[in-house]
């Protein structure tokens, strides 16, 4: 087992689905689905071809394909979805294929797909990359018009109980399909699809937590992992409740606050005593999570704090409407409705899992908030725990059959696990906790950057991080 901790400064259609027959219309039309008397459940010997094959449009160095996948990979519905796919051009890559996980869950991936090679050329040098949108993204996207009007790009953004209720009606029985388990599976066709006896898996954010669960799940197929900006793969409670992220951002804005000559006070007790005089919480906490997007420095935001606690709130109730109009999205970019179907599945909350009426949640709830030490969440409250998206969203998710919970840890693979120390999205403490579950990891946090360090990285060392495990 490795940590290493570097010192330099740089650092998840159509309207309402009102009937079987409709629904079917649905996916046949905007999801790919196939008559479900042509689909059979695929056998270890039925392989899918990449069909299709075409320039990926403005990508040049990746070809587009389809994937067609079962609608259930447990077997026990028909149907079926042609998924898109971008794989790169070099089929010989001397260390074979890089299976990269997009984030989410929601996001496209295949757009990200020349981004990641030209900000990684000895890597796409090396390996062939493909990546797949996931069901419920990109050209299957799940659409549900006022659930993505109020939420966008948010994980923390409550939304309207008629949003989600809506979002319910039109997803449909289909909700069952949206998972990630659902999504290994079609992953793993793709694998086989290529030809890749194993492969490199690669994930950047729920992309970190696809990536690991892939490897849990398909060990013998893995060979090396990367996770980036890493959410915990193992179910619990903790992660919904966002407990580590509430607790880092009074780190992580003490840390930005040393960096500031203007800046001689404690942001993180501005941030205590505005959620305690009024100020929505949530609102709070999703601006100081997406601003790290716009400044990962927070000068600004730090500054607006501490304006408001002496009484001036126009300049942060600025940025909170800015918050909100940056992380407006379509469907085909980021489906809120696939987030939405897929973490109320996945995830386990206070109340247990997705097979738990809605009636019997806010009970699990109200004890939450009674149980949850403050300190575990300061400078926020226990309400803003259990009343942030992720909980409020699937607190009003009609019951759904769950996704198994994963308790096992990592394979004896080479693992790399890369993080900024002023992520917030996915905070350091989640990677330290992922850490625990990776026999052969290596750990390297990247001071002074935030989230998604291939993707998005201003400087070099996250990007380098990789190169040089992948290299090995």
């Amino acid at each position: 087992m490795i940590e290493r901790e570097r010192s330099s400064k740089n650092g998840y259609h159509v309207r309402a689905v009102l009937s079987a027959l409709v629904a079917i219309i649905v996916l046949l039309a905007g999801a790919g689905v196939a008559p479900a008397d042509t689909v059979r459940r695929p056998s270890h010997t039925d392989v899918r071809a990449l069909a299709d094959p075409s320039p990926c449009p403005g990508q040049p160095r990746f070809i587009c394909s389809t994937l067609t996948v079962p609608l259930d990979h447990r077997g026990g519905a028909r149907g079926s979805l042609r998924l898109q796919v971008a794989a790169a051009r070099n089929v010989t890559a001397p260390k074979g294929v890089l299976l990269f996980f997009g984030g989410g869950p929601g996001q496209a991936a295949v757009p990200l797909m020349s981004r990641l090679a030209a900000r990684m050329p000895e890597v796409a040098r090396a390996y062939r990359i493909v990546t797949m949108d996931q069901r419920g993204t990109g050209r299957t996207a799940i659409d549900c018009p006022a659930l993505q009007a109020e939420v966008g790009s948010s994980d923390i953004a409550v939304p309207s109980t008629t949003a989600v209720a809506q979002c319910a009606r039109i997803v449909g029985r289909y909700r069952h399909y949206y998972t990630t388990e659902q999504s290994l599976g079609d992953f793993d066709l793709l694998r086989r699809a290529l030809g890749a006896r194993q492969v490199v898996v690669d994930g950047a954010s729920y992309g970190s937590l696809s990536a690991a669960r892939y490897a849990v799940a398909y060990p013998d197929h893995v060979s090396r992992v990367v996770l980036d900006s890493t959410m915990p793969h193992i179910s619990t409670p903790d992660v919904p409740l966002y407990l580590a992220g509430l607790c880092a951002q009074a780190r992580v804005l003490r840390d930005a606050c040393a960096g500031l000559p203007a800046c001689s006070w404690d942001p993180a007790s501005d941030v205590a005593w505005l959620v305690r005089h009024g100020y929505d919480d949530i609102a709070l906490f999703d601006t100081t999570v997406a601003y790290e997007y716009t400044d990962p420095d927070y000068e600004a935001l730090i500054m607006a704090l501490h304006r408001a606690r002496e009484g001036v709130r126009k300049p942060l109730d600025e940025l909170v409407e800015a918050t909100r109009q940056r992380q407006a999205a379509n469907a085909r970019d980021y489906s809120a409705g696939l987030h939405a179907a897929t973490f109320c599945s996945d995830t386990r909350f206070p109340w247990g899992d997705s097979a738990v009426p809605p009636w019997r949640r806010g009970a699990a709830l109200r004890r939450a908030v009674r149980d949850i030490p403050e300190e575990r969440v300061w400078p926020y409250l226990p309400a803003t725990a259990v009343g942030n998206g992720f909980v409020d969203t699937c607190r009003n998710w009609p019951v759904t059959r769950p996704s198994p919970a994963v308790r096992r840890s990592l394979p004896d693979v080479p693992v790399l696990i890369v993080s900024g120390d002023r992520d917030l999205s996915t905070p350091l403490e989640w990677a330290r906790w992922e850490a625990r579950y990776a026999p052969r990891h290596q750990l390297v946090v990247i001071p002074g950057a935030d989230h998604s360090l291939q993707l998005f990285e201003p400087g070099t060392e996250g990007r380098r991080a990789v190169t040089d495990f992948l290299r090995r």
